[in-house]
């Protein structure tokens, strides 16, 4: 049986999936920033690092002209997975703001 909790819940699911769904992919980096960036300032080793691996996962080191900021974007991901087990989350959160603003600035040039 549903409980009110049950159903509210389900309807903040439902609207995740369609906001997701209906994301383009550079909405789908800022919410996985955000996601992790959030996650890093509650301390969440777990989530944190899900949410980087996520972004290492979505960098292209098939394209050429891709390539060498995918590298460096990666080396930078496992950074903070290390930083992370470490416990040093100021670092981890000082990185992903920078290269969430980053990608903000990258975004808006291009627009």
């Amino acid at each position: 049986m549903y409980t009110s909790t049950s159903l509210a819940n389900k309807k903040i699911n439902q609207y995740l999936v369609n906001d997701i769904s209906n994301a383009r992919p550079d909405q789908l980096i800022m919410k996985v920033y955000d996601f992790a960036i959030s996650n890093c300032q509650r301390h969440d080793m777990i989530k944190t690092n899900e949410a980087l691996q996520v972004l290492i996962n979505s960098l292209d080191f098939d394209n050429d002209a891709a390539k060498g900021v995918s590298f460096g974007l990666f080396r930078l991901y496992q950074f903070c997975q290390d930083q992370m087990r470490k416990k040093n989350y100021d670092v981890v959160y000082k990185i992903l703001t920078e290269l969430k603003q980053s990608w903000q600035l990258a975004i808006q040039n291009r627009q």
